[in-house]
């Protein structure tokens, strides 16, 4: 596998998604938090989805420019129809309305609808966050095509439904949870597939309702699995939940609509700390807490305790320093893409 610098890659990604049609900001936006993914080491939400969305532009499942439209709003609450724009942009631009909002209100929330698929769910939350206050996403895929079977089941009903909560800290990495409620995203699927890996046992179940370690069956009638193993109804009813926050609050619905359009709902809301406490005094507790749980010791087995947001923090300064491995799978997709646009000179990809 190539290992690529982050800013080669986003320089790659921006390049790409330019010539397929979109504009200079959003693509600056969907290639920034691609690579941010790679680096904060959630491959599958990375560069490796690059050749997707171009795909889905292309189908017109993606359009550039789409205006970006405040359906209903109040002081506090907003209504945002994307679309069908870029959900890394049409998202942005939806959390920093409602932290603009929080500032005045303290409390805000918005829902998104009717945009493609926003990337890693962190990067919503980490804004609030940046501005001194306590961020939280969720999101679902609308009624494009499911990927988790319900706890019990073995054909999928459900989205991977993700969970972001940032909080504002004086600790070095920043304090945030950013969870599927699937045993485990689809794209890692993808990426073990385009890796020629097996995966872990627990991960999915085959058509038949089998768990098995074969990437290959997800695609051939297979489901993942919600999270939490033999207590997956735990991560089954947070998907339900989500369901319910991202795609009926939304409007999109339930279900499966027939063209198989990717479309992300988002609800998220944004929490003012100082109308709670000192912001100060906030921050300086959470970093209090956090060393707090990495005192405990470690059990059998283990390298020591994190917290939540940690891991990540160290993989990107590793990955900042030694650069992002790209498996051949993506790297040849991006350059066969960079030959059409005739960009391959440019971005030395020959």
């Amino acid at each position: 596998m190539p290992t690529v610098q982050a800013d080669r890659l986003t320089r790659i990604g921006a390049a790409l998604l330019k010539a397929a049609g979109a504009s200079e900001e959003e693509a600056r936006a969907v290639a920034v938090g691609c690579v941010n993914a790679n680096l904060a080491g959630h491959d599958s939400h990375g560069v490796i989805a690059i050749p997707t969305y171009i795909d889905r532009i292309k189908a017109g499942h993606i359009v550039p420019g789409a205006p970006w439209t405040i359906v209903q709003e109040s002081p506090t609450t907003t209504v945002i129809d994307g679309h069908w724009g870029f959900g890394f942009h049409v998202n942005a631009k939806a959390m920093a309305l409602t932290i603009e909002k929080a500032k005045t209100a303290n409390v805000a929330a918005c829902t998104v609808f009717r945009q493609s698929h926003v990337g890693r769910l962190a990067a919503y939350p980490m804004m609030a966050m940046r501005e001194g206050m306590i961020g939280l996403a969720t999101a679902d895929s609308g009624r494009s095509p499911k990927h988790v079977a319900p706890f019990g089941g073995r054909e999928a009903r459900l989205g991977t439904n993700p969970i972001s909560i940032a909080v504002p800290s004086d600790l070095e990495a920043p304090f945030y949870l950013d969870m599927a409620t699937s045993a485990v995203a689809a794209g890692k699927i993808q990426l073990a597939v385009s890796r020629g890996e097996e995966i872990p046992t627990g991960w999915i179940v085959d058509s038949e309702g089998r768990q098995t370690t074969d990437p290959k069956a997800f695609r051939k009638g297979g489901a993942l699995l919600p999270l939490g193993g033999t207590e997956g109804y735990k991560g089954s009813g947070l998907a339900a939940m989500v369901e319910v926050l991202c795609g009926l609050l939304t409007g999109l619905g339930f279900g499966v609509e027939p063209t198989g359009r990717h479309n992300d709902g988002c609800f998220m809301a944004v929490f003012n700390v100082a109308a709670f406490r000192p912001l100060r005094e906030f921050k300086k507790e959470v970093a209090d807490f956090a060393r707090y749980l990495k005192a405990t010791p470690p059990s059998e087995g283990s390298t020591g305790v994190f917290y939540p947001g940690e891991i990540e923090y160290i993989r990107e300064q590793q990955r900042r320093k030694s650069g992002i491995e790209v498996e051949d799978a993506t790297w040849d997709r991006l350059r066969a893409l960079a030959g059409e646009y005739k960009l391959a000179a440019e971005l030395d990809l020959t």
